[in-house]
């Protein structure tokens, strides 16, 4: 990693890629404070070198999670708001971006929960997939409401994010049924929702979540049980608005089998994909925290927040996709 990165943006990079930092708003208020860090301690002796540290910073944290949307719209809104042209002007605009950015993170989360609650009802039952943020919030705020809620949670293998969505919920008074991820289908006559966050959102409406969504989408769909989406919208991929194409992160086949038994089995091929995607057809509603909207109609408000593309700060200027 190039020399001018700061420690604090090297090991936030470290620990996004390992997951010891997961979900996607942690994910963003980590890459913006790292940013912020970045800036407030730079040398950079004029405001071209400064710009270079930052989106030598910025690349840094891009590339670990290419899926992570959340991630690359972090960098996005701190990096956009580097107008002065003096070191101190740009350190101050970092400062303030990076500072921006976590205060309304930190609202849109509580401002989304109390959206989704709305489509809870007292004595409703959840099924779960992964861990998400956003859908706790929802939980969190029908929980405040007074309403009582029962949570059935899918352990999500292989790395088992369904065991802290299953801790939280006991946090928050919430009867959890933990489940292995095959029994899914069994316990879907039992749920009211289905309740999952997102990686990304596509223009067309289609969900990038944890692998295992989509199954559980076709088949709560098959049963008849509406499925809600919760998901802020920095988690909104503005460059599926141009033709761009979300990549599905391939994850170390370590977290599947270790080496010593997949000797034993002969080391056939082991596949890790971190996420699926599933059609719009299959949502029911993407909750944010600007409002509910049917999947179909997502491209609206991508467009009021981006316009109808995107740009790459972080890139050098001879290879930056504008829009």
């Amino acid at each position: 990693m190039d020399d001018r990165v700061h420690p604090e943006v090297r090991r936030t990079a470290t620990e996004i890629d390992t997951m010891e930092i997961r979900g996607a708003a942690t994910i963003a208020d980590a890459a913006a404070r790292a940013l912020r860090t970045q800036a407030t301690e730079s040398d950079a002796a004029d405001a071209e070198a400064f710009r270079a540290e930052l989106r030598t910073a910025a690349r840094a944290l891009y590339e670990t999670r290419p899926t992570a949307v959340s991630l690359p719209n972090a960098l996005r809104y701190v990096l956009r708001g580097m107008s002065s042209t003096t070191v101190e002007g740009l350190r101050q605009n970092v400062v303030e971006s990076a500072d921006e950015f976590r205060a309304r993170l930190e609202r849109a989360q509580a401002d989304l929960g109390e959206v989704g609650a709305n489509r809870l009802r007292d004595g409703d039952t959840i099924m779960t997939h992964c861990h998400s943020t956003d859908a706790l919030a929802c939980v969190e705020a029908a929980v405040e409401q007074g309403k009582h809620i029962e949570a059935v949670v899918k352990e999500t293998r292989p790395r088992n994010q369904g065991h802290i969505t299953a801790k939280r919920l006991d946090e928050l008074g919430v009867p959890v049924t933990l489940i292995v991820d095959s029994a899914a289908r069994r316990y879907l006559n039992d749920v009211d929702h289905v309740l999952v966050g997102a990686d990304a959102v596509a223009a067309d409406g289609s969900v990038v979540n944890k692998i295992g969504t989509s199954g559980l989408a076709v088949n709560a769909r098959d049963r008849g049980t509406p499925i809600m989406v919760a998901a802020q919208t920095l988690k909104l991929h503005p460059g599926t608005m141009t033709g761009h194409t979300v990549d599905i992160e391939m994850r170390d086949t370590a977290e599947v089998v270790d080496d010593e038994t997949l000797a034993e089995l002969g080391n056939p091929t082991v596949k890790n994909p971190a996420f699926d995607v599933t059609p719009p057809r299959y949502v029911d509603a993407i909750v944010t925290e600007r409002g509910q909207f049917p999947p179909e109609s997502i491209v609206i408000l991508m467009r009021e927040l981006f316009g109808e593309g995107t740009s790459e700060p972080w890139a050098e200027p001879s290879s930056r996709v504008e829009p």
